[in-house]
């Protein structure tokens, strides 16, 4: 792929565009490891144009411009897509998009265009073949993932364990209930009846109370 680019490259420097036409070249392939990505847009034009406007262009469609920048003889602009960060120089025949903290869900094909803004007439080159930045993902961001992964396996064991303490402790003071209420029915057959000594039998006491023997507490 290096090979057919720099072919390309030298056939797009040595064969100059006609008057007032843009070409643009762009290499093929760009991975990003560091987040961070330097997209060059080599360009040629031999009009007479004195302001000009160059931007980066996302997917097949060129559907999302993520910045842009524009310059003349005296001054020089840049502004960005809110969901990018990106800032654009130029450099000569080439711009340069810096683009940085880009994710792995930003990988896609990127295309440069440049027009000729003034003086008529409006000019801008055909689309290029573009450049597909592929975006690693970072150990840093792999590291994230798996503590979002723990916490939420650790909120399960412990969502379990609060069922199963809570169901035990229900049924333990089921059984505690159930045990108390026997121990009380129970209590419901214990011999009532008044007993009195032997001695007292014309005392009061009912003549069907048996006579308590007082002996066995003798010393």
């Amino acid at each position: 792929s290096h090979v057919a680019f720099y072919k390309q490259a030298c056939f797009f420097f040595n064969s100059p565009p006609p008057e007032n036409k843009i070409l643009v070249a762009q290499h093929p392939l760009l991975i990003v490891a560091n987040e961070t990505a330097r997209l060059v847009c080599n360009y040629t034009y031999n009009g007479t144009g004195k302001e000009f406007r160059a931007s980066l262009h996302k997917g097949t469609a060129s559907a999302v411009e993520v910045c842009f920048m524009s310059w003349n003889m005296t001054k020089v602009s840049s502004n960005s897509n809110k969901e990018f960060n990106c800032k654009g120089i130029h450099d000569k025949d080439k711009v340069i998009f810096n683009l940085w903290n880009m994710t792995a869900n930003q990988t896609d094909i990127y295309f440069c265009k440049i027009e000729v803004m003034y003086p008529p007439p409006y000019v801008y080159n055909e689309k290029s073949n573009g450049t597909v930045i592929h975006v690693k993902e970072t150990p840093m961001q792999i590291q994230e993932a798996q503590p979002a992964n723990s916490y939420w396996i650790m909120v399960a064991v412990t969502g379990i364990l609060a069922f199963y303490s809570t169901l035990i402790t229900a049924v333990f003071i089921n059984y505690w209930q159930k045990s108390k209420e026997r121990m009380f029915h129970q209590s419901d057959y214990m011999n009532m009846t008044p007993r009195h000594p032997p001695y007292q039998k014309n005392k009061g006491y009912p003549s069907y109370a048996p006579t308590r023997d007082y002996t066995a507490y003798r010393s």
